[in-house]
């Protein structure tokens, strides 16, 4: 990772009384009290029950994908070889590549992945890919694990219905390099339903849909070890149902205001906000707002509007100002100064975080540490 001068900067004040209101802005910070809870939470509710694999396309950090397999995790998701790729380089093993490839040319890839991590599985939903990384996996002498991917609704990636994964699960058992470790699963537009008994049917429609897909397999012979899927909504559907055998909540270590909204007083929302863009007032001149440095290149866009966080701000109200900058309204009975920090609950956690280069993580006042995000900006 570049340090930069504002990087370096920051990096003085390791320690320092205050300096998590000190550091330059827009800043991604992390409260670690809050981050280690969530952790502890997530891997309690799935001990004894089934395998937790967090899904690291939210935190794309080794750091963090090490404290959540210390505690109990099996490994991580990657959503992108290149996250992978990172990660992979950085120490992580037990990965599973999600998104399935469709570009033949990625197989040496993968290849390169599996030949240092041993557990490492990818998603596959098309016979082309596989008869390409079979080749490629033969021709090094060694074995991937694959998952067939299976839509469940959201209509995105996987095999549509029972014959097709029966015909691509005889073209994988075909190839001595390729082993059939499961099925996997992933319902993405259950994630923010509002209300749990809500949520928890349209999750039981849609493991209807991935159980006949399961006994099919094992029907004609098939060993289904995982059955992998769910997110950090749907945890509690997921355990009461019993289909999955593997979960992959995501969101969870930072909890977004996506996350927050929808899962309001539910079991799956009893987690901390953990995860902060940290900014100042740039410009005070304008009667009824204050602007921040902090705009359309420090948040997700495809969430509600950043929220300002603390009593200081809590009745002000966030709009887009630009590339650089956000539009915060004037609080009540109280004048802005420059210089004034703001810190905002991010709208959408995993495409906030790709925007910057590193964590810069906080206990109470002080910063403690700057912790690189390995596959930001991951290439595919």
């Amino acid at each position: 990772m570049v340090v930069r001068p504002a990087e370096a900067l920051a990096r003085k004040m390791i320690g320092d009384p205050g300096s998590r209101f000190l550091l330059p802005t827009p800043a991604l910070i992390v409260d670690q009290e809050a981050l280690d809870a969530n952790i502890a939470r997530m891997a309690g509710r799935a001990r004894g029950k089934v395998a937790l694999r967090p899904h690291a396309k939210t935190h794309k950090s080794a750091w963090i994908a090490d404290k959540q397999i210390a505690a109990g995790a099996v490994g991580v998701c990657c959503a992108k070889l290149g996250e992978a790729e990172a990660l992979s380089a950085a120490g992580v093993r037990g990965i599973l590549l999600t998104s399935p490839v469709a570009d033949p040319s990625m197989s040496p890839r993968l290849c390169d992945v599996a030949a240092i991590d041993p557990g490492f599985i990818c998603a596959v939903d098309h016979p082309e890919p596989v008869a390409a990384l079979a080749a490629e996996a033969c021709r090094r002498n060694i074995s991937i694990g694959v998952v067939i991917d299976v839509d469940v609704g959201l209509m995105r990636t996987g095999v549509s219905g029972i014959q097709q994964a029966l015909a691509l699960a005889d073209d994988v058992r075909r190839h001595r390099s390729l082993t059939l470790a499961g099925v996997q699963g992933y319902g993405g537009h259950w994630q923010h339903i509002a209300g749990f008994p809500a949520r928890r049917e349209a999750v039981r429609t849609g493991m209807l849909v991935l159980t006949g897909v399961v006994e099919a397999l094992r029907s004609e012979g098939h060993h289904i070890a995982i059955v992998t899927g769910g997110g950090t909504g749907t945890v509690a559907a997921d355990l009461e149902l019993g289909v999955l055998t593997e979960l992959q909540p995501g969101s969870y270590v930072f909890m977004d205001a996506q996350y927050s909204d929808a899962l309001d007083g539910d079991e799956d929302g009893a987690l901390q906000t953990s995860l902060w863009v940290a900014s100042q007032v740039v410009s005070v001149n304008a009667d009824p707002i204050v602007t921040v440095d902090a705009g359309l290149k420090a948040f997700a866009t495809d969430g509600p509007a950043p929220r300002p966080a603390g009593e200081r701000f809590a009745g002000s109200t966030y709009a887009f100002y630009g590339d650089e900058h956000g539009a915060l309204t004037r609080p009540c009975g109280a004048p802005v100064g420059l210089g004034e920090r703001v810190e905002f609950l991010t709208p959408h956690c995993d495409p906030t975080v790709d925007r910057y280069d590193a964590y810069h993580v906080v206990h109470g006042d002080r910063v403690v540490a700057i912790v690189p995000i390995d596959a930001a900006r991951a290439s595919r």
